[in-house]
Formats: C-alpha cells, structure tokens, sequence
C-alpha cells in the first residue's frame, strides 16, 4: 500500500486543470474511488477539489455518469444536426439573413405599448447643456 492508503493514481493533464484519479484503501479496509480536480487559480496556487466514490456505489455512480455521457453525445449530435440545417437552408437562401417578425402576441403587451427591447438613456450632462 502506498503514502495515505494509494493502490493507484492516474493523471489526466489539460491546459490549465489536472484530474487525478486515485484508488485508495482506508483503514477498515474499504476501497475508494478519490477524482481530484486542481485548477491554477495565477500560476502559483492551486484550487482543488475532490470527489469520493466507495465501492459498493461504484456501479451506480458509473450508470449516472454513462447516462450523463450518453445525453451529452446525443446532445451534440442533435446540435451539429441542426447547425447543419441551419447552414443549408442559408445556403439554399442565396448567403442572405432572413428574418422573421415576431407574432403580434408577442410583440405587444396588454397596455398596447410597442416593446422592442431596447433603452434609450439620455446623459444629465446633455440634457443640462441642452438648456
């Protein structure tokens, strides 16, 4: 057994984050699963934050984590499908913008006030040079 109970430790190295995945034994002789995120926060110190998975939840953490998984592919196929699309049908307009208005409903709240979303701010200054 190694320092602190470590069977084993694997790192993932990204551009600014570190993930450690350590597989530790405690003293009553449980094993866990310990994943490790360290962040640089300015270069010189470091953010970490960590997980911990025993084995008898291993199987049901490694199902939510793989449904996880599986939602997020199928989410990007969907987007990439439908960026896709959108491609297509701009190309298929000639490279030109089309617009659409909005419904009535939606453009008009119930005291008939046109909305549009934007603010118009004079400046005090301005004003006071106006006078």
């Amino acid at each position: 057994m190694g320092a602190r109970g470590e069977l084993f430790t694997t790192q993932v190295m990204l551009e600014n984050r570190s993930y450690f995945f350590n597989v530790k034994e405690n003293r009553t002789g449980d094993v866990f699963l310990q994943v490790v995120e360290s962040k640089s926060k300015n270069g010189e110190d470091f953010d970490r934050h960590a997980i911990v998975v025993f084995a008898d939840d291993m199987q049901k953490f490694f199902k939510g984590l793989d449904e996880s998984l599986t939602f997020i592919e199928k989410d990007r196929k969907e987007r990439s499908k439908a960026a896709a699309e959108r491609k297509a049908a701009k190309s298929a307009a000639g490279g030109k913008r089309i617009y659409k208005k909005p419904a009535d409903d939606q453009e008009r709240k119930s005291d008939g006030i046109k909305r549009t979303g934007k603010v118009h701010v004079v400046s005090k200054r301005q004003k006071s040079k106006e006078e």
